[in-house]
């Protein structure tokens, strides 16, 4: 691709204004549109008299005039329901206070103009946003119709940011906003932590997303058993269930959630192992941890430890099995109304006492306490954590309402309890060295319990051998 800086002949440019075929189009609301109002309508009420200024943010460069793919802030879709594909980078939501709420307004670029105006060479020229380059926008009416909420000019924007109103705004992802508006560190932290916090409970709609995206990501695990005995052929095996499951995400959904792990023999202990340039042999495990980002910009996160050759070995197998039971103490402690901690010490307390009952011991001290902090040698991070649009969802959620906070229906959350012996590491005997086991599944509280998303992948160990024989 070459940058169209270059100018261009008037001939050429009097002929790209006309022939053009009228095609707007009468768009219907996007899919979760009536749930996205609801979200701005308690985004108002939490902030009256305040303007409130939440941008899309824009598209980052990949390499020289190469950009990566553009993906919305994740508050941005969480307030418009906006879809993978339709996405227009530079995007602004401004909630102007009035004396009985807000009015919302969607600053966005329209589509390119073709009738000689100031602009009209952007089709053709601009290679990040001209219809030629990257596709067709939705108009200002479209826009307005897919969202219900008023629709304007980007170009409009600064005006709108003008006078002397007090506004919050989510700095950071957009440079033209972040100079218009005089910083407040408070407030906007203040902001920050509530747009994080409104995504903690999901709604009827988020769910039904996340069961899609977390099927897919099911499916795509279903893809790489299929393909596991091939990738032991190839000098990057890694490289090739990679590739197996990014193409069920960009099949099924937007894309990936995260990139894909994909640890096989001692790569399996790296936590985000995402180099995926090793070998996958016979003999050994692969850690394949992986989500599909849906459409709708919701993920699965998934991880499964596969033996390669179909079976684990008698060492694979006694620590897949101790992982599998630190699992089952975790999701047995998942209930409404429980500590979000309980299932990771529930689990934690599994690990421990089978860790001190083969003897292991860190430092040679005596017997551990079971939660004593010298197992992290082994475990290094915590056993879930809350998902939906983003993998590592509600990151800037307060302390007390996360993770010193109480389980309630409508989160969603995973569990995934690990241990991971490095190859060099001599407090461990040599037949576990180089040994890495995570199992993660994905979970939504309910008023009854928790329910598993991801039911349509086996756990046990028997029973992921059975399903690995089936589809080879």
């Amino acid at each position: 691709m070459q940058s169209h800086d270059r100018a261009v002949p008037d001939a050429l440019a009097a002929c790209f204004q006309q022939g053009w075929a009228d095609t707007g189009l009468k768009l219907p609301p996007v899919p979760g549109a009536v749930h996205a109002a609801k979200r701005r309508a308690a985004l108002s009420e939490r902030f009256p008299g305040e303007r409130i200024v939440v941008p899309s943010g824009g598209i980052k460069a990949r390499s020289n005039d190469f950009d990566y793919q553009f993906r919305p802030h994740s508050a941005y879709i969480h307030l418009t329901a906006e879809l993978g594909t339709s996405a227009v980078p530079d995007s602004v939501l401004v909630f102007e206070p009035t004396g009985t709420g807000h009015e919302v307004t969607l600053f966005t670029r329209p589509r390119s103009p073709r009738d000689g105006g100031p602009n009209s060479a952007e089709f053709y020229r601009d290679r990040q946003h001209g219809e030629f380059w990257v596709g067709r926008r939705r108009t200002l009416s479209e826009t307005a119709d897919a969202f219900g909420i008023e629709a304007a000019a980007r170009d409009d924007l600064e005006r709108a940011l003008g006078g002397h109103v007090p506004t919050r705004v989510l700095r950071g992802e957009d440079a033209l906003v972040d100079a218009l508006v005089p910083r407040n560190e408070a407030a906007e932290a203040e902001l920050r932590t509530y747009l994080s916090e409104s995504r903690l409970v999901k709604d009827e709609w988020e769910i039904e997303q996340l069961r899609t995206a977390v099927g897919s990501t099911v499916a795509g695990f279903h893809d790489v058993v299929g393909e596991l005995r091939h990738a032991t052929g190839v000098a990057r095996g890694e490289r090739w269930i990679e590739g197996t499951f990014n193409r069920r995400a960009r099949m099924d959904g937007y894309g990936l959630g995260f990139e894909t792990i994909v640890g096989s023999g001692a790569h399996s202990c790296v936590l985000h192992w995402m180099h995926n340039d090793g070998p996958v042999r016979d003999g050994d495990i692969l850690l394949l941890d992986a989500g599909v980002e849906a459409d709708s910009f919701y993920t699965g996160d998934i991880t499964r430890v596969l033996p390669v050759s179909g079976r684990f070995t008698d060492v694979q197998r006694k620590v897949y099995d101790l992982v599998f039971a630190a699992q089952s103490a975790g999701i047995a402690a998942l209930k409404p109304g429980a500590r979000f901690g309980d299932f990771h010490d529930a689990a934690a307390a599994v690990i421990a006492e089978g860790l001190d009952g083969w003897g292991l011991r860190p430092g040679g001290e005596p017997p551990l306490a079971p939660h004593s902090t010298l197992y992290g040698r082994y475990t290094v991070c915590g056993s879930g954590h809350m998902l939906g649009l983003d993998c590592h969802d509600c990151a800037s959620a307060r302390q007390e309402t996360y993770l010193g906070g109480v389980l309630e229906p409508g989160h969603v959350l995973t569990v995934e309890p690990g241990l991971y012996f490095q190859p060099d590491d001599l407090t461990i005997p040599e037949e576990l060295r180089g040994i890495g086991m995570r199992i993660e599944d994905d979970f939504l509280i309910t008023a009854d319990g928790a329910v598993c998303l991801s039911s349509g992948l086996p756990r046990q160990a028997d029973e992921v051998e059975a399903w690995m024989a089936s589809l080879r």
